[in-house]
């Protein structure tokens, strides 16, 4: 029998006895994973991008400056970022190994490069995870993280502390969905999303997965980590927001009908820019691994078109290169 969630509150719809769940059904059915990996060998899927990989790589890739001390945010590719907040520096679901993968030779492999490396990196304060799948949370890139960095504080959502004990991580702080916390002037929220957790064939939904919102002074950011289109964005906008700064995922939604479950599509990406009140956003989850059907190409053009269709303007929610920064 599995071991129960010592985390359980019945009071709370997404905690069950033995784990955690979305409070929204289950859309995907008994038989829809072979399903998709039928139709997707069948059909060639995921298909290069339109003028190559390497062309890709040269237009949507730079090295990062982290020179200067004014507030920013950089893309380093998939759902990894970095903000500088008044001189400390908070990283986000950072992932830097060649696969996402518990294997090195086996697994989604890289398409472009990763920006930096742990070396390269500032020294880094704060680490916020969103949930424990390999393409968001790499052991390897925890590891250099924790040795270079042994001051570094963690925050989790409930669930994964054990992982990072085991990992050597000296300071964790775990949190549940709409938990608090303040540290050196900067508050930490955990908000719902809309996902899953699993590492092995015996933990699946063991831990929880959730976004990060992060308040100093005036500064205003949100983290959505990983999730599907879900009703709760427009609470997270109502309760923490608006927000300055978002971080949005628009990548692995093809085919919808399998995907739109667990990741949302840049329609859905546009829907939430404006249920959770933000002046302007960053794309994330899109141009680094191939996880779903569509091309790495494909998410920033689609995401053009659901812009225009939702009336903002492109400069509100516009991708940057990976390894590109903005100013806050």
């Amino acid at each position: 029998m599995a071991e129960k969630n010592p985390y359980y509150d019945p009071a709370k719809p997404h905690h069950t006895p033995y784990g955690f769940t979305n409070p929204e059904p289950e859309t995907r059915k008994e038989g829809d994973l072979k399903r998709w990996r039928q139709e997707r060998k069948k059909q060639g899927f995921p298909r290069p991008p339109g003028r190559g990989y390497e062309q890709f790589i040269r237009e949507w890739c730079q090295k990062p400056d982290f020179s200067g001390t004014e507030d920013r945010l950089w893309f380093l590719g998939h759902a990894c970022l970095l903000l500088r907040v008044a001189g400390r520096y908070i990283l986000t679901d950072p992932a830097l190994s060649e696969r996402a993968s518990p294997l090195s030779f086996y697994g989604p492999k890289r398409k472009t490069p990763a920006a930096v490396t742990v070396a390269d990196l500032p020294v880094i304060d704060y680490v916020l995870i969103s949930h424990n799948h390999y393409d968001h949370l790499d052991k390897s890139t925890i590891r250099k993280l924790v040795k270079r960095f042994p001051q570094s504080i963690f925050m989790v959502p409930l669930g994964m502390k054990p992982w990072l004990e085991r990992q050597g991580a000296h300071y964790i702080e775990e949190m549940d969905w709409w938990d608090a916390l303040v540290l050196d002037g900067v508050s930490f929220h955990a908000v719902p999303a809309r996902h899953w957790s699993m590492r092995t064939p015996w933990d699946r939904n063991r831990s929880l997965w959730c976004g990060w919102v992060v308040k100093h002074h005036e500064l205003n950011f949100y983290f959505s980590g990983d999730s599907a289109y879900s009703d709760q964005f427009a609470e997270i906008g109502e309760r923490l927001g608006p927000f300055d700064i978002a971080a949005i995922p628009i990548g692995a939604y093809a085919p919808r009908w399998f995907m739109h479950s667990h990741h949302m599509d840049p329609q859905q990406a546009v829907q939430v820019f404006k249920e959770t009140k933000c002046h302007r956003a960053v794309p994330i989850h899109w141009g680094v691994f191939e996880l779903a059907d569509e091309s790495l190409d494909e998410p920033p053009k689609e995401l053009r078109v659901a812009i225009e269709e939702g009336g903002l303007s492109g400069e509100n929610f516009a991708p940057l290169k990976i390894g590109e920064h903005i100013s806050l």
